[in-house]
């Protein structure tokens, strides 16, 4: 998710023109103000996305009301037949393709990695997306993690940037240690409204005509589940104040973990070894091998 304040000069424009004509209420222009918010980024049809060595790229079907549809997913396992499984979420604007760096981190650091392209992005069904199609693809690829890990206590839920607003709203409607492990939120924030309000007064201005919320700040609190946060101290696209806000109203037992010098998605970049070793530490901690 890019800050409001970084869009050219062009696309500012065009943005406030869309929060202006929103008053109307037009079907059309909510969806053109969705595909702003989200920048889905699909892959030709037919065309290979590039995976890390070892995945197996398969489809599941998506439950929409409207018209078959289906989801992306990689199947990325680890070598260790006890290690846990962790579901995948990504943020806007890149698929699993972009983001191949931080699934084969997580899979080195100790986890069976199930990743989703929620419809819209990579090869899954082309729709304009929406926080209830994204949460209901997300709910969907949790069902097929389930089906593939039957240890509740090893299921891991993990989400980057706007991931993270769809992992809480995951993990707030399931049962701990019932039905998963442990949470693991990356470069995360509050709210959409929040990161508008720190992006500038163009950014809130667009904001008051968003249905889109993901408002983590609202769910945490239901969030029993051991956590697990990491933000980047240069990230300039989801401050960090955001995620230490977050953290804040979490229920303990949770970890924080800054790394210096990193920015948004790029954590595990520019400290491998910091990165890793957290990830290490929690699974260590936290997540039962029973």
């Amino acid at each position: 998710m890019k800050r409001f304040l970084e869009w050219p000069g062009a696309f500012r424009l065009c943005a406030s023109l869309v929060g202006v004509l929103a008053l109307s209420g037009c079907a059309w222009l909510d969806a053109q103000q969705r595909q702003l918010i989200y920048r889905p980024t699909a892959v030709s049809v037919g065309l290979r996305m590039q995976a890390p060595a070892n995945t197996t790229f398969y489809f599941i079907n998506a439950h929409a009301p409207d018209a078959p549809a289906q989801l992306a997913v990689w199947w990325l396992p680890h070598p260790n037949p006890q290690a846990p499984t962790l579901l995948y979420l990504h943020g806007t604007f890149r698929n699993l393709e972009g983001n191949q760096h931080k699934i084969s981190a997580l899979n080195q650091a100790g986890f069976n990695v199930l990743a989703l392209d929620y419809r819209g992005w990579g090869q899954s069904s082309r729709i304009t997306p929406s926080e209830d199609s994204i949460m209901a693809d997300a709910r969907r690829a949790w069902a097929e993690l389930v089906r593939r890990e039957p240890r509740p206590r090893q299921r891991v839920i993990y989400g980057h940037s706007m991931g993270s607003g769809v992992a809480v709203g995951l993990a707030s409607a399931l049962a701990y240690p019932q039905d998963y492990g442990g949470l693991i939120l990356e470069s995360a924030f509050t709210s959409f409204a929040d990161v508008a309000q720190e992006a500038g007064a163009l950014a809130r201005l667009l904001n008051l005509f968003n249905r889109e919320r993901f408002n983590s700040l609202d769910k945490i609190g239901q969030v029993q589940a051991p956590l697990l946060m990491l933000h980047g101290d240069q990230d300039d696209t989801i401050p960090m104040v955001l995620g230490q806000r977050l953290f804040v109203a979490a229920t303990p037992p949770k970890q924080w973990r800054s790394i210096q010098g990193a920015a948004h998605s790029d954590l595990d970049l520019v400290n491998p070894t910091l990165y890793q070793t957290t990830l290490q530490g929690f699974a260590a901690a936290y997540l039962s091998t029973q």
